[in-house]
């Protein structure tokens, strides 16, 4: 395929109406956890398309123009903390899944999960491991996914500062954790979590 050496994941050929599905989000204290369902148009190709955390932060927000403009279909979804906390975040993601497959305008005729494991869906899916730096369709959804989380940190940062969200992004790193026994949780920690749910039982 000549001429195509350099166009990280685009090599391979985009099937018809395959969703790519991918979350962002599972191990963070706080925020909701992000989903997003992408279905890529043969006829628009995107280069450069790869997992996102192999990209920097200024080619992804490129990235995430340049797939809400040339995919066929693309829908960002989401799990509140609420529901984190009362399903737990297996069953919350994949309910985040579901809603974006769901949303979709355009009814895939497959949708490919990055993962071990499917959301329950009423069009034909399968798992694919490290399927965001294997499928161009679930790299795009990573990208979405992440960008539109990241964002939104951003913005929590703002509401509840000295957390330091702006900078881990939720993820339990020392500042954060440091922070946490400081304040005290915020309504966005998820009290399910072991690090949260100790401070609360102090």
């Amino acid at each position: 395929m000549r001429g195509q050496q350099n166009l990280g994941l685009d090599f391979a050929p985009v099937e018809e109406l395959v969703a790519g599905v991918d979350e962002v989000g599972r191990g963070p204290l706080c925020g909701p956890v992000m989903t997003a369902a992408v279905i890529l148009d043969p006829a628009r190709p995107i280069r450069g398309l790869n997992d996102s955390k192999k990209l920097s932060e200024a080619r992804r927000e490129a990235l995430f123009e340049e797939i809400r403009e040339k995919a066929l279909a693309w829908c960002i979804a989401r799990a509140e903390v609420e529901e984190i906390d009362r399903l737990n975040i297996l069953h919350a993601t994949m309910l985040a899944m579901q809603r974006a497959v769901e949303g979709l305008a355009v009814t895939p005729k497959l949708a490919l999960i990055d993962g071990n494991r499917c959301p329950k869906l009423a069009v034909p899916c399968a798992p694919v491991v490290k399927g965001d730096s294997r499928v161009p369709a679930i790299a795009a959804a990573s990208i979405l996914a992440k960008v539109s989380r990241d964002r939104e940190m951003l913005e929590l940062d703002r509401h509840y500062p000295g957390y330091g969200i702006a900078g881990h992004k939720g993820y339990p790193t020392p500042v954060h954790l440091e922070a946490l026994r400081r304040l005290g949780p915020t309504p966005i920690h998820r009290r399910s979590f072991a690090p949260v749910r100790a401070l609360l039982e102090d």
